[in-house]
This record gives C-alpha cells, structure tokens and sequence, in this order.
C-alpha cells in the first residue's frame, strides 16, 4: 500500500494551469451575483453541504477548503462551526471572499495559495477537505488528490466533486449548460479533463483513501432544484477517508 508523504519543496510547485487561474480571477467580482455565471453553485451548494455535514462532524472540525473561488462552501462550513481555512490560486477571488465574509461576519482563514504549498508545513493536519469542481481544472488530477491525502490527517475526510467523461456529460455539461442555456460562460469546461469515477477510485487508492460514498448530482435549470441521485454519470460527489 502506498503512504501518503509530506511533498517536498521541489514538489511544491503548484498543480495548476495559469489560464485556468486567469480564467476565473476575471469573473471574480461576479461570484456572489446568485442569478449570474456562477447561479449554478449556488444552487448546488446547499445539496453539496449536506453531503459533506452528514458524514462528518463539523463543529469544530479544522477544515481545508482547496480551490475556494469566492468563498461560497467555505462560508457554509464556517457556518457549521467548522474552523476553516480556505485557498484559492486567483487572487481576485481570494479578495471577494474576505470581502464577503466580513461584511457578514464570518470568519474564514482565506489564502491564496497552492495544496502543494499548504502541504510542505502543515500535512495531516485537517480533520476535513473539500475539493469542489476544482479537479477538472488541473493539469494532473491524479497528484492532486495524493496531495489532499496529504494534507488530511489519518481517519480524516475528504470530499470531491468532479464531471464524469462521458457523452451524457459532454451533451449537459457542455452543450447544454455552455452553449444553449447559457448557464456557464463558454469555455468554461473542457471535455478532455473530465473524469470517471474508476480514475477517480483509481487515483484515492494509489494515496491512501478509501471511498466511502459515491452519489450523482443533478441540477434542474429551470426549477432550480438540485438533488443527490445514484447516477453519478454527469456530476458526481464522492467521499473518501484517509486510512489510519
């Protein structure tokens, strides 16, 4: 079995592409608009909370939010009584979300900063981690998720949604969400990046984590309704515990 290691100041450089930063800092003044390009995590959040606080206890966990954007989970977590830290590689996000959290007065730990940093001084520290849509946006997701195996400390969670690769996916997350409804700016996913559920299992085992749950989620745009299901062939939400 393979062992989750502190990386190394070499291994420290962060697994993250600077369009992809770039792409996101430019929208990061309208990351709080609920009916704008990011309405759609805004109606998932609550369901994604849910997962997250029903299989673990949060009052006063220590919790890593990685690729927080603006603060919309790890406002949540706080809310719970998490002790949160949360990071993000676009600084225009990171200053949305201090903004945000205290002009409701909300404390969060906000950073902008890589996993890989983060996991160079304070590995197996956090009791919970949470990934959120991040995944499909890195170069190497597979080192990602050793990373986060890293940082959780033995026994402790994490938590990851994703996109599945699939024709399903391509034809609702990307035509549909980008191109019809105009749910997402154009551009915003690429197909490529997508991931199956058994790279993603493939990936946890190889670092230690062993997978607890694994759910779909849907998201009804013109309801608004967003759901768990047991069809993860579009979104998907899983659970992993870092073995002791």
């Amino acid at each position: 079995m393979a062992t989750a290691t502190h990386p190394s100041a070499a291994e420290a450089i962060p697994n993250a592409a600077q369009a992809e930063i770039s792409k996101f800092d430019a929208l990061s003044e309208r990351f709080w608009d609920e009916h704008g390009h990011f309405r759609p995590l805004h109606l998932l959040n609550p369901v994604r909370l849910r997962f997250v606080a029903q299989r673990c206890g949060l009052s006063g966990a220590r919790v890593l939010d990685v690729g927080c954007g603006g603060g919309l989970l790890a406002e949540a977590l706080a809310r719970e009584g998490a002790k949160v830290t949360a990071i993000d590689l676009a600084p225009g996000m990171i200053e949305v979300a201090r903004m945000h959290a205290s002009a409701h007065g909300i404390s969060v730990d906000y950073r902008v900063a890589s996993a890989e940093a983060l996991a160079t001084h304070e590995a197996g520290t956090f009791d919970v981690i949470t990934c959120m849509e991040m995944l499909e946006h890195v170069p190497q997701p597979a080192q990602m998720i050793a990373t986060l195996s890293a940082l959780v400390r033995p026994g402790g969670s994490v938590f990851v949604s994703t996109l599945n690769r699939n024709l399903k996916s391509f034809l609702v997350a990307i035509l549909g969400a980008e191109y019809v409804l105009s749910l997402l700016p154009r551009g915003t996913h690429e197909y490529e990046r997508f991931i199956r559920p058994s790279e993603l299992a493939r990936w946890a085992r190889a670092a230690d984590l062993t997978a607890h749950a694994l759910v779909g989620i849907t998201l009804n745009p013109f309801t608004g309704e967003a759901r768990l299901t047991r069809d993860p062939s579009v979104n998907y939400l899983a659970h992993f515990v870092r073995e002791p």
